[in-house]
């Protein structure tokens, strides 16, 4: 096991064992990583090639902004053993942004583009931001990102929406999914959800580290038997393709939705220094006021990037940090690697094609793994708070909690407040965002760097278990 130490950062392993080590990283967030462009492409009914190359587009860009943060440019990057990938912070705000006509994909891309110049300007400062978010508030708006997108993994599992949007002599009407809630599909999820929980039980090491995908491929084999999978959209797609910017047209800016992709690139980056803080911990290379900026304003480079490159937000993803951890490996060339398997992988459009012909029941048995575990952490990072000396801090994760339901439980419950506000007001991740740094204010005051520094370090040691 590589020893503990900064130059273990920097120890440079042969071919034979970066390769596989590296390919291990892109295999223990692979599902991770697609399943943000699946949910919103499938939300703004894509066709499938679009998808699929939302898909390619997401892995490049990914791919790109590890390269960022592991090898660094001058004032950028933090030099650590970190993955990047899209946020699923980033999923509820999208959502609302998809469903509003005047948005669509083009402004998303103009809310991203925008939330990382953004996140490239304020990078020094966001450290100055910790005492916002004590675990109370980072534990409850985790908890609310989960529960938000289970809705998502639910109706995978049930195989798609139960009413889809259809235009019928040139009106736009709303009919029953016949695919909704069959028999076979709920099976097939069931089969795919079992899978993993017997891996999970069962399976050691990496085996268990990379169940979710294990599960998919087990349902993708199991959904093709039954005839419910189709490839010839897979052997249609060409072996090498480019990923080029602005593919769909030019990014529209629009005042609300990037001010609100601003606020969830602020959400992020605080969550992003609990997790460098813990990686330098966990490395043997403590990190400081200098790099946590670099660390933060390769946050908002990967995110720049993915809005140019037709994808979303970028953030470390914690699972990767928990296997640096498990491995004991910690040579950011291995990262490296990682990165560099990812843009390969970006660039092979066979690829995102075989992934977006995954069956939605497949995947849903799979979401309610990957989403719970979004509210688990959560919840887990929850049990850092102090209840019981201060009773108060109940009331800011139970009314944040609340107000992250809203959209969720009454849809409509805004619909009679400013149009341009909707992209704010229908995430719930924001909503309990504001409202759970509010309340806490409120309750609790601010408390001191130095104390946002070890509530940083608590919640990134929870997290990063995950």
């Amino acid at each position: 096991m590589t020893t503990r130490t900064a130059d273990a950062v920097e120890e440079r392993l042969p071919l034979a064992r970066l390769v596989p080590l590296g390919l291990q990283h892109v295999l223990v967030m692979y599902a991770g990583a697609v399943a943000v462009p699946l949910i919103i492409g499938r939300a703004l009914t894509l066709r499938p090639e679009e998808v699929a190359f939302l898909i390619s587009a997401d892995l490049f860009a990914s791919g790109l902004a590890t390269l960022v943060q592991c090898v660094g440019l001058p004032g950028i990057g933090i030099r650590l053993p970190v993955m990047m990938g899209v946020t699923f912070a980033s999923v509820g705000p999208m959502l609302a942004m998809a469903a509003a006509p005047e948005i669509g994909l083009l402004g998303i891309y103009g809310a991203v583009i925008g939330a990382g110049i953004f996140g490239l300007l304020v990078a020094p400062y966001v450290g100055r931001l910790l005492p916002l978010f004590p675990p109370v508030v980072t534990g409850t708006v985790i908890l609310v990102i989960g529960i938000s997108l289970m809705r998502v993994g639910i109706n995978w599992a049930g195989g798609g929406l139960p009413t889809l949007t259809r235009v019928v002599d040139g009106v736009p009407g709303s009919f029953p999914n016949p695919a909704y809630g069959q028999l076979a599909g709920l099976g097939i999820a069931l089969f795919v959800l079992l899978v993993i929980l017997a891996l999970i039980r069962w399976g050691e090491g990496f085996l268990a580290n990379v169940a979710v995908l294990v599960g998919i491929v087990a349902g993708s084999l199991l959904a093709a038997a039954l005839g419910l999978m189709h490839l010839d959209k897979v052997a249609a797609a060409p072996w090498f393709g480019l990923v080029l910017p602005f593919h769909f047209g030019l990014p529209t800016f629009r005042l609300v939705p990037v001010a609100t992709m601003c606020v969830v690139m602020v959400v992020v980056m605080i969550e992003s220094l609990g997790m460098f803080l813990a990686l330098g911990e966990m490395t043997g290379r403590p990190v400081d006021r200098e790099d946590l900026a670099r660390s933060l304003r390769a946050d908002g480079l990967g995110t720049l990037l993915g809005g140019l490159f037709n994808t979303f937000p970028y953030t470390s993803f914690s699972q990767n940090v928990g296997l640096v951890g498990v491995t004991g490996v910690r040579s950011r060339f291995v990262t490296v690697a990682g990165g560099l398997i990812m843009v390969g992988l970006g660039l092979l459009p066979k690829m995102a094609a075989l992934v977006e012909a995954v069956p939605q029941v497949v995947l849903g048995g799979a979401g309610l793994v990957m989403f719970g575990m979004v509210a688990a952490t959560g919840a887990r990072i929850l049990t850092a708070v102090d209840f019981r000396t201060r009773p108060r801090n109940q009331f800011v994760v139970a009314i944040a909690v609340g107000f992250g339901m809203i959209p969720l439980v009454a849809p409509s419950f805004f619909r009679n407040l400013p149009h341009a506000l909707h992209p704010l007001l229908e995430s719930g991740i924001l909503l309990s965002a504001i409202a759970a740094v509010l309340l806490n204010a409120f309750f609790n005051g601010l408390g001191g760097a130095e104390a946002a520094r070890r509530d940083a370090a608590a919640v990134a040691a929870v997290a990063e278990h995950v």
